[in-house]
């Protein structure tokens, strides 16, 4: 599906957006983490809204900046490249899923993210060198 250099330019793509969505996550919580209070409030899993104010709504600031540094992990993942960057793309993957949790309407993101995402990491893990992760293996 993508040209021999595009998976590179993707994955610097993903890599680098995650690195400035981890700042969004730093100025949230420099601003005020309020704007977490309502993010679970439509969750459809049963216990996550409730974990959500009970954990993260606890402690706001630090978990507001773990989100972040973890973004940002991720994006420095798949910025760096080899194995770094495959585990970047399970991660990217994984965050995409799990924010469904938190609600339907995510899907509105996560859907089309998705769709962009897991071609871009299938190609990108060939070009890394190694086999891309088959369904049901």
């Amino acid at each position: 599906m993508f040209a021999s250099t595009e998976p590179a330019r993707l994955r610097a793509f993903v890599g680098g957006f995650f690195v400035w969505t981890s700042g969004i996550h730093v100025g949230i919580v420099a601003a005020g983490p309020d704007f977490y209070r309502g993010f679970a409030d439509g969750a459809v899993v049963p216990g996550v809204r409730r974990a959500w104010h009970d954990v993260f709504l606890a402690a706001p600031v630090p978990c507001g900046l773990a989100l972040a540094a973890g973004e940002l992990a991720l994006g420095l993942m798949l910025l760096r490249g080899g194995m770094a960057a495959r585990v970047g793309w399970c991660g990217v993957i994984a965050f995409h899923v799990l924010l469904v949790l938190f609600g339907w309407g995510f899907l509105v993101w996560s859907a089309p993210a998705l769709a962009f995402l897991i071609p871009a990491a299938v190609g990108d893990w060939r070009r890394l060198g190694g086999r891309a992760p088959r369904a049901g293996a």
